[in-house]
């Protein structure tokens, strides 16, 4: 597994020793799950408001909006 070397202050590792232990996980263990749903959620949020756009777009265009009893 890799390392990465994260740069924070005492009070922040201070903090975020607590939660590990409040959630009981090790503290590479919350820091790790906490960012990847943190970077995931971002992700689809942001895939979400592009597809919304184009659908917009499409709309805006004429395009036309279909039932499911039609597909």
């Amino acid at each position: 597994m890799a390392v990465i070397t994260l740069k924070i202050s005492e009070e922040e590792k201070l903090f975020l020793q607590s939660m590990a232990k409040f959630e009981g996980k090790s503290l590479s263990e919350l820091i790790r799950e906490r960012t990847l749903a943190s970077l995931e959620d971002e992700y689809d949020a942001k895939i979400a408001d592009m597809k919304l756009e184009e659908y917009e777009k499409y709309l805006a265009s004429g395009g036309e909006v279909l039932n499911w009893d039609e597909l």
